[in-house]
């Protein structure tokens, strides 16, 4: 994925296992397979039964845990985290696992997803005495449970989800035993596998892959597990579930070698090219796709289409994370250092070029203008997502619609924008009918905000910017 010069960014990964001698170890190869969901802080909480060890740090996981300090994390559990920074903003403080220290016990978090309804309760229990030490939404669960008044964790926790709203996949270590919850909408993935004896938990099944476990089920929307040295225990904290995921974990975010509900992300997006080619035929030479969450649509366009997919574009993978670019000058070449024409591919050629979405529309105007440069003719643009036309509150760093293109401009306005010859977005009928989630409704479990305006849950007035407007489903 393309980062910083795509313009959209997710939010966090988790990986969890209990019952594994080299828990530390595996949950670092874990994290490791989830970067792409985070570049900022990495961490991993682990116990040995008798206390919690933290070490968590800025950076990348190899840079985080580089020195050797995966030696000094001894225990049988372990959870770790990827974070990239949108809710709370960033610093070391906000890096998780968050770590808690009460006369009880020690108690470690990781979450993935976003919290509409954290301002909100902060300022609850801050009028209750509560004093927090991170800006991360993700600690005001460690205040609700231990503000809960029940005797025994897995109450506690349940007690306390049923008062969040929002996305939320939650990792929680104690010295005991192992919690994880996923909220009542499904919004981000999380996936259960077995190693050997040991359970293991992840945001993406790529990991289960990368450590060599074995795929076991996906986490239910609304359900509790709880995992210790007696084995897994389901319960639900609600029965009042909607499944919405994320369409931008089919469409973006997920790795290609991983499945959610039983779909394969590289087949599905192969299906978001295909449906894409009937919906908006066109003559050209080659296809050629923005690397790298577009590749498997511009293979699938090919493929329906019958017009040769070739590598037009070629990503640098060694350019550093953090280039400045303090003029438009030097951002045009920040570009260009992370993406390369293949110029005797597309010279001389019309090309189309398949992405998987336009944002602020500033990366697609700079790729169309450097296929032209390397000589194509004609350059039209494919799009294997519905316009995004609306904020995303549940950790995807799109929060207000002034910096979205398409809900301030047309399709004819973006493609004079942009310089295409043609643009044309996926409908909203055809992504869905391409994924073909198993599950009944208009949408078959898929959160489609972003595109509809429609959100699966209630968004509080302070998640709100002035003069934005939303409508829940």
């Amino acid at each position: 994925m393309l980062g910083e010069i795509k313009g959209l960014n997710e939010e966090c990964g988790v990986f969890g296992v209990w019952g594994h001698e080299n828990a530390a170890q595996i949950t670092y190869y874990g994290l490791h397979s989830l970067q792409h969901r985070g570049q900022e802080g990495a961490g991993i909480a682990v116990t040995d039964g008798k206390k919690v060890t933290v070490a968590k740090g800025l950076g990348l996981v190899t840079e985080v845990f580089g020195q050797g300090e995966i030696s000094d994390l001894h225990g049988k559990a372990a959870i770790g985290h990827v974070r990239y920074a949108t809710a709370g903003g960033g610093g070391y403080q906000n890096v998780q696992p968050l770590h808690f220290q009460s006369h009880s016990g020690s108690l470690a978090l990781a979450h993935n997803g976003n919290l509409v309804n954290a301002t909100a309760l902060k300022h609850q229990l801050e009028n209750q005495g509560s004093i927090f030490q991170t800006t991360s939404d993700t600690e005001v669960l460690a205040h609700l449970i231990k503000r809960s008044g029940y005797q025994m964790l897995k109450d506690q926790v349940k007690n306390s989800l049923t008062m969040l709203k929002g996305a939320y996949a939650f990792l929680i270590l104690t010295e005991t035993e192992m919690l994880v919850a996923l909220d009542p909408n499904g919004l981000r993935p999380l996936s259960i596998g077995r190693l050997g004896d040991a359970y293991v938990v992840v945001s993406e099944t790529c990991a289960l892959d990368v450590i060599g476990a074995e795929y076991v089920r996906d986490v239910e929307p609304g359900e509790l597990l709880i995992i210790n040295d007696q084995g897994l225990t389901s319960e639900r904290f609600t029965l009042n579930v909607n499944r919405a995921i994320c369409s931008m974990e089919y469409i973006y975010f997920s790795r290609p070698d991983s499945n959610i509900d039983g779909i394969n992300i590289h087949s599905a997006r192969k299906n978001l090219g295909r449906q894409m080619a009937i919906e908006a035929p066109i003559e050209a030479d080659v296809v050629t796709g923005v690397p790298d969450s577009s590749i498997s649509a511009a293979i699938g366009f090919a493929e329906q289409s019958g017009i040769p997919y070739e590598l037009g574009l070629i990503k640098n993978r060694y350019v550093g994370r953090t280039f400045i670019q303090p003029s438009q000058e030097l951002r045009e070449q920040g570009v260009k250092m992370k993406l390369s024409p293949v110029r005797k591919i597309v010279e001389g050629k019309r090309v189309v070029m398949v992405d998987d979405s336009i944002v602020r529309g500033t990366t697609s105007r700079r790729i169309v203008n450097m296929l032209r440069e390397a000589g194509a003719t004609e350059v039209h643009v494919r799009i294997s997502s519905p316009p995004i036309k609306n904020p995303c509150f549940y950790g995807i760093d799109t929060s207000t619609t002034e910096e979205l293109i398409a809900a301030n401009h047309t399709v004819e306005e973006i493609r004079e924008m942009i310089g295409a010859d043609s643009l044309v977005f996926l409908s909203e009928e055809g992504l869905v009918k391409a994924i073909d989630r198993p599950y009944e409704g208009q949408y078959r479990g898929q959160c489609m905000a972003c595109f509809t305006g429609k959100y699966p849950t209630e968004i509080y007035p302070d998640t709100l910017h002035p003069h934005e407007k939303v409508v829940t489903c």
